[in-house]
């Protein structure tokens, strides 16, 4: 299993899908955030580390945010919003846009209200990208991608352009990193709260850990020795010792 450490050297403890699942239970019965600070949260730091990824070419920059109907998609329409508020070249692309519903869905309706496009999948393979977002499928993968997600994630990897994905890529087993299927290979990927097991340097890109705004005693209670990894920032570069 791979160790994780910040910037300063300091561990940071992963965690299995069963063990963020029991996180984010806890989060939104009892200690909070809410599901939809959380997802706010994380599309706002995933919006910040495309800014940062560009560099001063942003503004011309063509970025393709591809988000699915759960709530890894939420936070990714979420990013989408946040990057058009600020004048990028934004294109999102829903792979289920007819089981959208509840957080995710009321993402997509503010996103509505931008300057952003949306487009259906038939359609990426007539736009070409410079940042491609990732935030089809998170660590709630549990079958291999299907037919619809599986050609988007196929059009991800041959776009050329660098790929940033939320959370875990799509397509990778957060607990043990295996890949029933078509898979995202990022160039970078922006892990939330605190990192995944499966998680690897081959499979993750560079890797950064997202502050999303889970308190202390969240993480006790499932029995998780925490000590901020954050310092200053709401987003920490971290390196894997395997």
């Amino acid at each position: 299993m791979s160790e994780f450490l910040n910037q300063n050297g300091q561990a940071v403890p992963a965690v299995t899908a069963e063990q963020m699942r029991e996180i984010d239970r806890i989060a939104v019965e009892q200690t909070g955030p809410n599901l939809y600070q959380m997802m706010e949260n994380a599309g706002r730091n995933l919006a910040e580390l495309a800014l940062k990824t560009l560099g001063e070419s942003w503004s011309e920059s063509q970025i393709i945010v591809l988000a699915g109907s759960g709530g890894n998609g939420g936070g990714g329409i979420c990013a989408a919003r946040h990057l058009a508020n600020r004048g990028a070249r934004v294109v999102l692309c829903l792979s289920t846009p007819d089981r959208l519903s509840g957080m995710p869905a009321f993402q997509d309706k503010i996103y509505q209200s931008t300057s952003g496009e949306e487009i259906h999948s038939s359609e990426l393979t007539a736009i070409s990208a410079d940042l491609v977002l990732d935030a089809l499928i998170g660590y709630g993968l549990n079958s291999t991608p299907h037919d619809d997600v599986a050609e988007i994630i196929g059009w991800a990897n041959q776009a050329g352009a660098p790929i940033i994905s939320l959370d875990i890529p799509s397509g990778i087993e957060a607990t043990n990193g295996r890949t029933p299927g078509e898979y995202i290979r990022p160039t970078h990927t922006l892990t939330l709260a605190l990192p995944k097991t499966g998680l690897t340097a081959e499979n993750s890109g560079e890797l950064y850990l997202a502050d999303i705004g889970i308190p202390t005693e969240t993480f006790r209670l499932v029995g998780i020795d925490y000590s901020s990894p954050f310092g200053d920032c709401y987003l920490a570069p971290l390196k894997i010792i395997e």
